[in-house]
């Protein structure tokens, strides 16, 4: 499948963003990113990143999505919020592993962090470095919500329509959608500015990820919808899953 959208689309989506390993990882305070992007070919804006916090715990979890070929995958943060988050001389290295999401189609790290921060996704592709634009952490000041408050209409067979408050909680920007499968696979995922989305019916969706065409869903089959309601600053402040049965 051909992802088509709009120029403006494309740079808005790109700022947006969409977890889990060891919370004792150390921050490597010699390391800068603007010390790695020293001398190197990079671009700005080009990391599709949103963080959220976790359910059952303190955590920050930061979801990215990379291009097919894409290494060194690196995260970085602030020493705390009272920063330029444009300058990249504020950012260090943390040396942690990012693990998959949805079995590798998206990335994620798992962060116990202390403060609200800043936070850059890089990646290397081609010779040259992908920068996310700056992830604002909300942690303490507006925790992500989790939910399961979405509503499913089956009138379309094996194409339900999901619809969700538009903007619950405030600061909504943009809506990230995923459906999967039993064991995790995504089958699609797609942004929309509006709070609905069929699958598979892209006529209100303004950035794809899905990089082939979505399987048919199969009669009495289990399977998950996830919703992100990602902020400007790429906070995710809700988090909606839930399981349903094709029809």
């Amino acid at each position: 499948m051909i992802i088509k959208l709009s120029r403006y689309v494309y740079i808005f989506v790109l700022s947006l963003t969409i977890v889990s390993c060891s919370n004792k990882e150390n921050v490597l305070s010699d390391d800068s990113l603007s010390t790695y992007l020293k001398s190197r070919v990079f671009e700005t804006g080009a990391v599709i990143t949103c963080a959220a916090s976790a359910e059952n715990a303190n955590d920050v979890l930061v979801f990215y999505y990379a291009e097919i070929g894409a290494s060194n995958i690196r995260l970085y943060e602030s020493l705390d919020m009272e920063i330029n988050p444009n300058e990249f001389l504020n950012y260090t290295i943390v040396e942690v592993e990012p693990t998959p999401f949805f079995n590798g189609y998206l990335g994620k790290f798992t962060r116990d962090i202390a403060s609200e921060k800043w936070i850059i996704v890089t990646y290397e592709l081609n010779n040259d470095v992908k920068v996310s634009n700056p992830i604002r952490t909300k942690q303490f000041t507006k925790p992500s919500i989790w939910s399961d408050a979405v509503n499913i209409d089956y009138t379309a067979a094996l194409m339900p329509r999901f619809n969700w408050t538009n903007n619950a909680f405030g600061g909504n920007a943009i809506y990230f959608q995923v459906i999967s499968d039993t064991e995790d696979n995504l089958l699609s995922g797609t942004y929309t500015f509006e709070n609905e989305f069929q699958y598979y019916n892209t006529s209100n969706v303004v950035l794809n990820i899905t990089t082939e065409t979505p399987p048919n869903l199969l009669v009495g089959n289990l399977y998950k919808f996830t919703l992100m309601d990602v902020s400007e600053d790429n906070w995710v402040n809700t988090i909606i899953q839930k399981t349903f049965v094709a029809q």
